[in-house]
């Protein structure tokens, strides 16, 4: 699988910039590893939003993590405003944080049960005593109003009270409050109904323009990250397979896996015939992954070098970054084919 090579990293007016990010997790005592993130490239330009797809276990969420140093990586680097994270104290990272900040995917856990709203979204001034309770205050009810959420009811009403939705634009306007310049939106509206999808994805494009946000925005749906994205990451059990502007991602997907997903996003029309690109069995464990490309196991193009030789990332025109040995050809159209 893919994940090695760098040509497809920038210079310019890049905030955020990843290297051979590599995160393991030790299996008890057995000397085993599971090798959750593995060696992963990529950038953001400043007011870019960058999604991260895949399936469950791929290792986005733990790329969140550990861009954030929660855990710190095993290692790799981290380089967020100039500064490599990965080689900050402890003291010097917790005030890094404020400059970026996360939006989880259960909003609700996410959430200090037993105080008033308005007191959770205020608590990062308070900790960090930004200006006086007067003007705490304005800020709060500002961003809250923003979100959508009225202020004299925040100020009375704790989480319980509030819709999964409302509880999400609340984890927002808490992650808005210390003006960061990055936010890492770890699955943020799979726990929603389709409808409150779409206005908490509207409601985070508006608040990237007038808060001038960088995203990093992580999914296991590529329907949902497409109008959001500026360019899009394909992960697969640990590593890049593919990057690309989302429009181009969409027409011709280059990785077979990349086309698996998105014959994976339903048409609502029961009429309509869909062609499926094959592909069958489980992901590996990541404990033990195959050698040469991850998902040559499940590929019904893989053949001997597939199975010995890691592909590395390289450019197929427009920005478009692909590691695989047999790259697809035939663009798809995502509309219903009769």
């Amino acid at each position: 699988m893919a994940g090695s090579g760098k040509a497809h990293l920038r210079d310019t007016d890049v905030l955020l910039r990843v290297e051979d990010l590599v995160m393991e997790f030790p299996v008890g005592r057995t000397g085993l590893k599971v090798n959750a993130v593995s060696g992963i490239s990529f950038d953001i330009k400043r007011g870019e939003t960058l999604g991260m797809v895949g399936e469950s276990g791929c290792g986005k969420s733990t790329t969140g993590r550990s861009i954030m140093q929660l855990p710190r990586p095993t290692s790799g680097s981290v380089v967020f405003e100039g500064n490599d994270l990965t080689k900050l104290d402890d003291s010097a990272m917790r005030a890094a944080r404020t400059r970026m900040q996360m939006i989880f995917q259960d909003p609700i856990s996410s959430l200090n049960p037993r105080r008033k709203v308005r007191d959770i979204v205020m608590e990062p001034l308070t900790i960090w005593k930004r200006g006086d309770s007067a003007s705490r205050g304005q800020l709060v009810d500002s961003v809250l109003e923003d979100v959508g959420i009225d202020p004299q009811r925040a100020a009375e009403s704790q989480p319980h009270q509030f819709s999964g939705g409302q509880c999400q634009r609340i984890s927002i306007a808490r992650s808005l409050v210390l003006d960061p310049s990055l936010i890492i939106c770890d699955e943020p509206v799979s726990a929603l109904d389709v409808s409150v999808q779409a206005q908490v994805l509207n409601l985070l494009e508006d608040l990237k323009e007038r808060y001038e946000l960088t995203l990093l925005f992580i999914a296991h749906d590529l329907a949902v990250v497409k109008n959001i994205s500026d360019r899009i990451a394909v992960m697969y059990l640990g590593k890049l397979c593919e990057i690309s502007p989302a429009e181009d991602l969409y027409q011709r997907p280059a990785h077979p896996y990349t086309r698996v997903l998105l014959d994976s996003i339903p048409i609502p029309d029961p009429t309509v015939k869909v062609e499926y690109a094959p592909v069958e069995g489980e992901p590996p464990s990541p404990v033990l992954p195959p050698p040469g490309c991850r998902f040559h196991t499940r590929c019904q193009y893989a053949d001997d070098q597939c199975r010995t030789q890691e592909p590395q990332l390289r450019d197929i025109g427009g920005g478009h970054f692909v590691a695989c040995h047999h790259p697809l050809e035939t663009p798809v159209t995502l509309t219903a084919r009769s």
